[in-house]
């Protein structure tokens, strides 16, 4: 987070009362824009039927009649976490419904870049597939497709990117934010559209009597919910209504003892406990090291260690996801130590920051930009983007991220109109987006980016705002609170997990892990003694006595077989004093 923070409530509606939700629970959904209880109902009946996709009936019947026939089917993913659910999600269903032929193919990102490019057609076509299926890429991937039907292959396009001007010739195109399509979510992931799609088709099947034909017995959908439930949250989507039923159903299937043996693996390299799993552990812990293989090498390993059924096989594979996540955390630092360093010579003086962050440095690596932008995106709230060179291609590639408010891809796309041929391709969301230059267009490109943030950001934007959820009662700091807030989610982005603030004494702090605050804390109202961690916050300049005010988050913490309350602390500094650093999250 940035180095001043300012910290409001959120705004409470006043429409969701219910007696039997705790009064602090009440208070949360409703700053959450919740008015019946309802929208909490997180049961499978719930979830938006899949006939409300666009074409999604065509979808399925160009499947089925894949399986009629048993061609040969090459599932093309993307090379993050969403990417690789999605090829296993769809690979497992399709070989659940009986298809004989299926397998998987993932762009490396620095020799083929994002999406259904021409080049990986090349490689797909070593295969000699007669369908493409193209999951949570394929939306932009105009002359791909267009290579793909010149060779005789029909490509099913599922996707949930904001689609360009001009859609690809795909055979069918699924995707919920499409023009014309009403389906109401439109916040689905990746693995969540392909997740439909396989809905649907198993509806079409079971319709022919396609599985007592085979002799198959009819999957239940819900085994593939674990996998839902990990790609919705590592790739940030927003948790509306439908998103947190699939989150939450998945979750509860790998409390139970059944995800994958792939997740079970990631759980177990992650040291996080499939009972206790929550969102957070999803996003946070799972997720970093399912995205290390396509960082640093290829999503294939990702996506094998989801696919396989043999534990210690998974094992290995996720053992080998821990040690690039290792090596990732590594290169991503250094590369945040020059980034800072570069920022602080630009800060000289009173001079300020840009209102927007723009970076190259030839040493940077690919695979990382996008977490090095996400990083001085939350220390500097800034939007940013980060190049790194793509040496073979002779461009640069960056990764973007942008702060409440401003809209990334739709300022590309008018850096784009205003200055033609700059930008050679870019494409992505509102807060997130991925885009190529030639190498001499750099500097260009930085000052076309300053003009175009210069009307579209404003002083307001550019403050960093802490929303939170109240004060607690001192009372109310206990381990039944924590554990009904824990279980109150799923949690995550657009429905964001509780935070409170007050003030406390301090009573007795000492660093842990080198660099982070273990802390003794009295409520200001209160007798009773709580504990709380502040992570990168070694250096707080504070001794037992001194009020501090927090911004934190209510958890359970649970340590050699015993739980209690915890505070998360997600900033706090020392009242009537300057600002204290504010703590980065810790990086699982």
């Amino acid at each position: 987070m940035s180095d001043s923070i300012e910290i409001r409530r959120r705004p409470r509606a006043n429409h969701f009362s219910e007696a039997s939700f705790h009064p602090v629970l009440q208070r949360v959904y409703d700053a959450r824009q919740i008015r019946h209880k309802r929208q909490l109902d997180r049961e499978l009946k719930r979830l938006i039927p899949f006939t409300g996709l666009m074409n999604i009936d065509a979808a399925a019947q160009l499947l089925y009649q894949a399986l009629k026939r048993q061609q040969k089917i090459l599932v093309v993913g993307d090379f993050d976490a969403d990417g690789a659910t999605s090829s296993a999600l769809a690979v497992r269903a399709l070989k659940a419904f009986g298809c004989q032929q299926v397998d998987f193919l993932v762009p490396n990102r620095f020799e083929f870049g994002y999406g259904l490019t021409p080049e990986i057609v090349e490689v797909a076509c070593r295969h000699s597939p007669q369908l493409l299926i193209t999951v949570d890429n394929g939306i932009s991937s105009i002359e791909g497709v267009a290579r793909a039907r010149d060779a005789g292959i029909e490509v099913l396009v599922t996707d949930h990117h904001l689609p360009g001007e001009r859609l690809p010739d795909a055979s069918v195109i699924v995707n919920p934010n499409q023009q014309g399509d009403a389906f109401p979510s439109k916040h689905l992931a990746g693995v969540g559209v392909i997740f439909y799609v396989m809905l649907a088709l198993r509806s079409l099947l079971r319709e022919q009597g396609w599985f007592a034909a085979q002799g198959i017995t009819e999957p239940n959908m819900a085994q593939f919910l674990d996998l839902v439930a990990l790609g919705t949250v590592a790739d940030l989507v927003p948790l509306d209504e439908n998103n947190r039923i699939l989150v939450y159903q998945g979750i509860q299937r790998i409390r139970r003892g059944g995800a994958c043996a792939g997740i079970q693996a990631l759980l177990r390299v992650s040291r996080r406990t499939a009972p206790r799993l929550v969102a957070a552990d999803l996003g946070f812990a799972l997720g970093p090291r399912l995205n290390a293989a396509g960082r640093l090498q290829d999503m294939a390993l990702g996506i094998a260690c989801l696919l396989t059924d043999e534990f210690t096989e998974a094992l290995a594979m996720a053992e080998e996801l821990d040690t690039l996540n290792l090596q990732r955390r590594q290169i991503e630092a250094e590369m945040k130590a020059a980034a800072d360093q570069s920022l602080a010579q630009i800060r000289v003086g009173d001079k300020a920051l840009p209102p927007g962050l723009c970076l190259f440095d030839s040493n940077w690596h690919q695979g990382v930009i996008g977490i090095l932008a996400s990083r001085l995106k939350e220390k500097y709230h800034r939007p940013v983007i980060v190049f790194a060179d793509d040496a073979d291609q002779g461009l640069l590639k960056g990764s973007a991220r942008s702060i409440p408010g401003l809209h990334m891809r739709d300022l590309l796309d008018r850096i784009a109109v205003s200055h033609p041929g700059l930008i050679r391709k870019f494409g992505g969301h509102a807060m997130a987006a991925g885009l190529s230059l030639a190498v001499d267009d750099f500097s260009r490109f930085r000052q076309a980016y300053y003009q175009a943030l210069e009307s579209q950001l404003s002083a307001e934007m550019l403050q960093q705002v802490l929303l939170t959820d109240g004060e607690l009662q001192a009372a109310d700091l206990n381990l039944e609170l924590a554990q009904l807030l824990r279980e109150a989610g799923p949690w995550g982005q657009g429905f964001p997990e509780p935070v409170f603030e007050g003030s406390f004494i301090l009573i007795a702090q000492r660093v842990v892990g080198e660099k982070h605050l273990k802390l003794s804390l009295k409520p200001d109202a209160g007798d009773q003694q709580v504990d709380a961690i502040a992570f990168n916050q070694a250096s707080l300049q504070a001794g037992p006595g001194a009020e501090l005010y927090l911004a934190y988050r209510l958890d359970v913490n649970e340590f050699n077989g015993r739980r209690s309350a915890q505070l998360i602390v997600e900033h706090l500094y020392v009242k009537q004093a300057s600002l204290a650093r504010t703590p980065e999250p810790a990086d699982s």
